[in-house]
């Protein structure tokens, strides 16, 4: 299960956050680190912070875009401390670590997003995941180092790994037809889904692109919690398609040549 987690940093400024993360990661059983668009990496320093976990870096994927980083998961939560506009799925370091075993177990991709140091993840960084997670660190001083902040999901997420040995997992209790119709939807297969829904609803009115006051945002939020299948997946964009050809005066009824 554990391989089905990876971790991702996101425009990380500092290497040795990069190292330390990498130690973090490999003292509780965790190994794919995605950085997305360091600022300096390779480098001296980040290997020097590894402190022996330079298989780690060694196998760490850079990409350019957290778009990239994401392809293939199902499950994504990104780390936030600030409030937002727009309120969505909160969890603490116990609950994430829950949720991504579920979802590892069931043999779904997850991926677990750190932002900036100076900043964390943007608003719209955090419109990609499904859950938002926030450690409760002390109000009066709650900045936590990169590192740190990988370290305390990683081992909430080792401790609900050790707790679930020797239990079967959902995954075995399914029938293969069954598991085929809940497999997952990935995070690039739902962002394909979200840029045919919004031309959907542009060409059909609800939707005006000068004024979008939030509507994709709203319905991210909704299809986000959802945990929609792939073959759901394919309903909704057969759903979708119809539309657009009933709005361009395609469709024909029923036998008709």
């Amino acid at each position: 299960m554990l391989q089905n987690i990876r971790v991702v940093l996101v425009n990380t400024s500092h290497p040795g956050n990069i190292g330390g993360a990498a130690r973090a990661m490999k003292n509780m059983g965790l190994s794919r680190l995605v950085l997305v668009d360091p600022l300096d990496f390779p480098s001296g320093e980040a290997v020097a912070r590894a402190s022996g976990a330079t298989d780690i870096l060694d196998s760490a994927q850079v990409v350019k875009t957290l778009e990239e980083a994401l392809v293939g998961c199902s499950l994504v939560l990104g780390t936030s401390a600030r409030d937002r506009r727009i309120p969505w799925p909160l969890l603490d370091p116990r609950e994430c670590a829950t949720t991504c075993l579920e979802q590892a177990g069931q043999g779904g991709e997850v991926a677990l997003v750190f932002g900036r140091e100076y900043a964390g993840l943007t608003n719209e960084e955090l419109q990609r995941c499904q859950f938002h997670v926030h450690i409760p660190s002390n109000p009066d001083f709650s900045s936590l180092n990169l590192a740190t902040a990988v370290q305390v999901l990683a081992y909430e997420v080792r401790m609900a790994w050790l707790a679930a040995q020797g239990l079967p997992t959902k995954q075995e209790k399914l029938e293969t037809t069954a598991m085929l119709n809940a497999q997952p939807a990935t995070m690039d297969e739902m962002e394909l889904f979200y840029g045919h829904l919004e031309s959907t609803l542009v060409e059909i009115g609800f939707l005006d692109p000068q004024k979008p006051r939030h509507l994709m945002s709203r319905l991210r939020r909704l299809y986000g919690r959802c945990g929609i299948s792939k073959l759901e997946m394919n309903i909704l964009r057969g759903i979708l398609t119809e539309t657009q050809k009933t709005a361009r005066g395609e469709s024909h009824k029923r036998g008709e040549h």
